[in-house]
Order: C-alpha cells, then sequence, then structure tokens
C-alpha cells in the first residue's frame, strides 16, 4: 500500500456522543477537496467523548488535547502537507 503518494485519513470518534454529523461533515470536505488523493478516510467509533483526527498516522487533531472539534480547514492543510511529503 506504502506506493510513496498514500495519505489515509483517520477520524475517530464518539459514538455513543452522537458526533456522527462532525465526523461526516468533516468526512465530505475531505472527500470534495481531495477527491482520490487520498488511499483512505478510516471512520472508527470509539466512546469516552473522543474525535481524534490522524493524516498519515499523525495526530493532528484530538479533543482531549485541543478542545472541541477541529476547524476544517487545519486538518485539509495537514493533508495537503502529508501530500507534499508523499509526492
Amino acid at each position: 500500500m506504502s506506493d510513496g503518494s498514500s495519505v489515509k485519513v483517520t477520524i475517530t470518534y464518539c459514538a455513543e456522543c452522537g458526533y456522527e454529523p462532525q465526523t461526516l461533515a468533516l468526512t465530505e470536505t475531505l472527500m470534495k477537496t481531495f477527491a482520490h488523493q487520498l488511499t483512505a478516510i478510516e471512520l472508527v467509533p470509539w466512546y469516552e467523548g473522543s474525535f481524534d483526527v490522524a493524516v498519515g498516522g499523525q495526530l493532528v487533531h484530538s479533543m482531549y488535547r485541543d478542545g472541541g472539534f477541529p476547524d476544517h480547514s487545519k486538518v485539509v492543510d495537514a493533508v495537503k502537507a502529508q501530500l507534499a511529503k508523499a509526492s
């Protein structure tokens, strides 16, 4: 899977908290912005109030660390940086 240009985004969200709308909104932004450039967008239902976003294995937002939900532009910028490294 590592062909030098693969970037995967993982969104871990609290399913029991009802964070699906925020998860799907971020997923939609990523899909519209990057289309086929991402290898995968992985959605991981979790618990305990979590909402974490990792790009290429690097945590770019953690609800516990950063508070709240991420600004979509912050995640988009992290993906752009990861794509630039991968190319």
